[in-house]
């Protein structure tokens, strides 16, 4: 196996439903640059589960790997991710307020999520090669010595747990307050449980009970790549850091719409543990740096290089709302997303193949824009100055 890359690397996929495909754009940029790597760890959770699947379970280079990724997410749409028309929106939203306005007696059958996402997993099996949800490129690519491990990680419902599910060529099981491992052949349903988003889609029953989307619980969402033993992370956040730089907004006169509230609320989920667990993570490697190694309980520094959107993708939502389907963009619309100054909530359900190639053109000229940075992290060197260039280099 020839590779560029080092054998501890991990890439860390996030979530962020759709927002995912800015992802995709940095890692076709990546697979140019590096067109023989093989990163050895690969981490998803929820839509980032789907990305971190897929390229562990390719049996092509890590170049053709990323672009067969991106033709997947441009050809996405509403309706490949779940029933768009208007009896299944219609009959979904009943069913809701029925159980809202009776109590919690049973008049009607039971919905599971507000929208029915078997669509999605036909697309998944498509795109992935599969029938019955089996994932066999991923035990081969184990066995070449290709891939070291994939993980991808759901919430458990009942136990309110983070669970990380992990195929892989042999690792440790860990423990930590409100989240585990659990060794597994991963499959469809997997990466499914992993991005049910909450609210939307509905849960997805896996081996020991009900599961949803994976960042509801995770923390740390880097820590299941650390478990696995990578030295060097590449993290991609889809959240535009402009906070810090721009002056606070005017007052606010109008009471912000529920899609505001309801972005807000997914925003936590998704976009903002990878902030916190990174500075925690810079935090942890300026103290052992302190250390002598025998006194360092068994922590180990890590590097990790985080990127960001170079402009808010969620307020770039807005500008291809008028695409979606008429019923759903109702009831989009309905919950106030034409109101909401950067619609989060709708950037992250916004499956439509012209913000898909937006997104990922963003991202692959963002990280085409950082070559040298990424190049010289990627071989070892100590560049201090790529944490002023939307990168932290730990």
């Amino acid at each position: 196996m020839h590779s560029d890359g080092p054998n501890d690397l991990a890439l860390v996929l996030g979530g962020g439903g759709a927002r995912a495909a800015y992802q995709v754009g940095f890692l076709r940029a990546l697979g140019g640059m590096f067109p023989h790597l093989e990163p050895p760890i690969l981490t998803g959770v929820s839509a980032g589960a789907i990305s971190a699947a897929f390229l562990a379970n390719h049996p092509g280079p890590f170049g053709t790997a990323v672009q067969d990724l991106a033709k997947a997410w441009e050809s996405l749409t509403v309706e490949r991710v779940f029933d768009a028309s208007s009896f299944s929106l219609s009959s979904h939203a009943l069913r809701w307020g029925m159980r809202l306005v009776s109590g919690g007696a049973k008049v009607g059958p039971r919905t599971h999520g507000m929208v029915d996402t078997a669509p999605l997993r036909a697309y998944l099996c498509d795109v992935l090669g599969t029938r019955d949800g089996t994932l066999p490129g991923v035990a081969a690519n184990l066995a070449s010595g290709r891939l070291r491990a994939l993980a991808i990680t759901t919430t458990r419902y009942s136990t309110n747990q983070s669970v990380t599910w992990v195929q892989s060529s042999g690792f440790a099981d860990w423990s930590r307050p409100n989240r585990r491992s659990a060794a597994c052949t991963l499959t469809v349903d997997h990466v499914m449980a992993s991005s049910a988003l909450p609210v939307f889609f509905p849960a997805i029953r896996l081996e020991d009970g009900w599961h949803g989307d994976g960042g509801i619980r995770l923390t740390a969402p880097l820590s299941p790549a650390l478990h696995l033993g990578a030295e060097r992370l590449i993290a991609i956040s889809t959240r535009f850091a402009h906070a810090n730089r721009m002056p606070d907004p005017p007052p606010d006169d109008d009471y912000p719409p529920p899609a505001t509230v309801i972005g807000v609320l997914l925003s936590s989920v998704f976009l903002d543990m990878l902030d916190q667990d990174a500075m925690n993570m810079q935090r942890l490697n300026a103290y052992l740096r302190e250390l002598p190694p025998e006194k360092r309980e068994g922590l180990r520094l890590a590097g990790l290089l985080l990127l960001r959107p170079s402009q808010d993708i969620g307020k770039l939502a807005s500008q291809h709302e008028p695409a979606l389907p008429g019923t759903f963009r109702f009831l989009m619309r309905g919950m106030g997303t034409r109101e909401a100054k950067s619609p989060d909530s709708l950037s992250m359900v916004l499956f439509q193949p012209d913000y898909m190639r937006a997104l990922i053109e963003i991202g692959e000229r963002d990280a085409w824009k950082r070559k040298d940075e990424i190049e010289a992290f990627i071989a070892g060197e100590d560049r201090p100055a790529i944490a002023q260039t939307g990168f932290w280099r730990i």
